[in-house]
């Protein structure tokens, strides 16, 4: 399990995290979303321990990760920089590591470069952007870590690789347990194989829930109300009592993003008496734009239980 507790970090006077919490259930697959700016990578580098934090503390399996060998060696850690030892190729790289890790699967190794069509080799620094990514995970995945670490992991990937990763993250996690974090700004990826999201905004956790539930607590709903005034439809109140992130109106028809449970939405709306209505799917990103992104009255309430905040 990663647990991070009021985690600060500051560069040159500048607060990129503040108090932050966050809690990796064992063999759940968390996705960290934010704006650009907002801290991600930050602590993606502190459960990696390449960044020691000013306060707080990070934790796997409750031990500090910091300079901690014995935690380092059970991580693998994917950043969106890559960076690999210049004149290495592939085979180079595979035997290197394959020297430090007490786990090192060769077979797994082999079978992935060859799903991903490498060779041996190859250089890494003459491979694309994409390549270097599938050479990655390939030695990530081979170490065969209790924690993987994944920043912009399926950034320059083709749709076919991005699969074979996805496919392996989600086999591993059901399979082995692995805890997985990723941060990526293709929410929609991230919709297909996360069971938890954080959202962070301002170097703080906004919102920290399970997939399912945050999806429960939004709704997209599509109403039409007859124009001449009766059955509501010249009501100006008619949204009173309604948590509304967004509204927009399409000719006829009104688009409302709403915060709640769903029944008692679903109760509201019948009493304001539409022509009809109709609860739409809201995805990942829906959520993100119109419940983490609207600023001061996104509807955001304080869990404090989590030290986080709560839809």
């Amino acid at each position: 399990m990663i647990l991070i507790e009021n985690l600060v970090k500051t560069f040159d006077g500048f607060t990129a995290l503040n108090k932050l919490n966050l809690c990796v259930d064992k063999g759940s697959i968390y996705g960290l979303v934010g704006v650009n700016g907002a801290g991600k990578t930050t602590i993606i580098k502190h459960v990696a321990g390449v960044y020691r934090q000013d306060a707080g503390s990070v934790q796997i399996d409750g031990m500090p990760v910091y300079e901690n060998i014995a935690v380092k060696e059970r991580i693998g850690y994917i950043p969106d920089d890559l960076y690999f030892f210049p004149g290495y190729s592939i085979g180079g790289l595979c035997s290197f590591c394959g020297g430090l890790y007490k786990k090192w699967d060769q077979n797994r190794f082999q079978e992935m470069i060859n799903l991903f069509g490498l060779n041996k080799r190859s250089k890494l620094g003459k491979l694309s952007k994409g390549m270097q990514k599938q050479a990655a995970f390939a030695v990530a995945m081979s170490k065969t870590p209790d924690v993987l670490l994944l920043d912009e992991p399926i950034d320059g990937l083709d749709p076919i690789a991005r699969r074979h990763v996805l496919k392996y993250i989600m086999e591993d996690a059901a399979a082995r347990g692995l805890t997985v974090l990723i941060s990526s700004h293709n929410l929609k990826e991230l919709e297909g194989v996360c069971d938890t999201v954080g959202i962070v905004k301002n170097g703080s956790m906004a919102v920290e829930r399970n997939l399912d539930d945050l999806k429960s607590e939004i709704l997209k709903v599509q109403l039409a109300f007859a124009p001449d005034g009766r059955a509501g439809g010249s009501n100006p109140d008619r949204h009173s009592g309604l948590q509304v992130l967004h509204r927009q109106k399409q000719g006829g028809v009104e688009v409302l993003v709403i915060r709640g449970q769903a029944s008692e939405i679903e109760d509201k709306i019948r009493n304001m008496h539409p022509l009809l209505y109709d609860i739409l799917p809201l995805s990942l990103e829906e959520i993100f734009i119109y419940g983490a992104n609207e600023g001061a009255d996104s509807g955001f309430q304080a869990d404090p239980g989590a030290g986080g905040q709560k839809l």
